[in-house]
């Protein structure tokens, strides 16, 4: 059964690397051996569809193109499934080990430690161990979203997706169509920035706001991707990171610490409540409404009426 996969996952890689037009699901089925065997159009959907992802993970780069007449069709660039040749010294090992152990938590451990396999064999040191503990401090990046796994595959292969998605001030989700450029973690959350098709814009996504499964479509991007997208500055921006001003809060004295970390003064008011001074910046109404009614605005008066017509929204849902 493994030699029989193996044959038809290297046809089926012959295949779309060898053609300069994308090839139907019908085509494919035509041309390999053990797609023609297939006892139904189910049977052979379900089998080409886990090659497809095989040789993704695998490292093959496949782009899905829809031709004019709405079909479906694939193939796999020599340009783009093509390396130089890979030298490294002990430290670039090194780090590469250490950036391996930061997805041991995630699903993406098999895929990391897989991509170090190909690596000894492309030419890794032999005298390196890429797992040896370099450090008494081991990172970690937790990964909880469903919708993490998806869209790290859609950024790689440069596939737009589509997908459900809850703003801050919205009580029902709405759909995005997506083209993902990268993603990111800041301030433990993950972030996918990308060009919102239907916004005509970029825009930055929460991955804990995205409801449902992360569909992929057809075709290929828009716009050019940006040499630097910044995940980072953007989200940092919206969450008041760079304020050049204050606003002045009363919180419960048990609650939002997080509010509490960012403060640059804090009274207590007596009662169960203390008054705040933190960073204004954009984006922090939205925050603020996260903490419900913990959480009073005072100043300035934009603000409070901004974080009130925000609950007022999810209130009405």
């Amino acid at each position: 059964m493994a030699i029989a996969k193996a044959e038809r996952l290297m046809n089926l890689a012959l295949c779309l690397l060898g053609t300069r037009r994308p090839l139907s699901k019908r085509e494919l089925r035509e041309s390999i051996e053990a797609y023609l065997e297939a006892g139904s159009d189910d049977s052979f959907n379900r089998m080409f569809e886990r090659d497809k992802d095989d040789l993704r993970e695998l490292g093959l780069v496949i782009e899905t193109v829809e031709n004019l007449d709405g079909e479906v069709g694939y193939l796999a660039r020599r340009d783009s499934n093509r390396l130089p040749p890979i030298t490294l010294d002990a430290e670039e090992a090194a780090a590469l080990g250490l950036a391996a152990k930061v997805w041991q938590q995630a699903r993406l451990a098999g895929a990391a430690s897989g991509a170090l396999q190909k690596l000894r064999a492309a030419g890794l040191p032999e005298d390196v161990d890429p797992y040896e503990a370099h450090s008494a401090l081991e990172p970690r990046i937790p990964v909880h979203e469903a919708a993490f796994e998806p869209l790290m595959l859609a950024c790689r292969d440069r596939r737009p997706v589509t997908f459900a998605y809850r703003k801050a001030t919205a009580a029902h989700p709405g759909t995005r169509t997506v083209e993902p450029w990268a993603l990111e973690c800041w301030r433990g959350h993950w972030y996918l920035a990308g060009w919102d098709r239907d916004r005509g814009a970029e825009r930055v996504f929460r991955l804990s706001r995205i409801t449902g499964k992360v569909r992929s479509r057809g075709g290929r991007f828009s716009v050019p991707v940006p040499d630097v997208v910044t995940v980072r500055e953007t989200v940092a921006g919206w969450a008041g990171e760079t304020a050049d001003r204050s606003a002045r809060i009363r919180l419960r004295s048990d609650a939002g610490y997080p509010l509490r970390a960012k403060s640059t003064s804090v009274r207590e008011l007596g009662d169960g409540w203390d008054e705040l001074e933190i960073p204004y910046g954009h984006g922090l109404d939205a925050w603020l409404v996260e903490f419900g009614p913990d959480v009073v605005v005072l100043e300035p008066a934009e603000l409070r009426a901004d974080v009130v017509e925000r609950l007022r929204a999810v209130a009405k849902g």
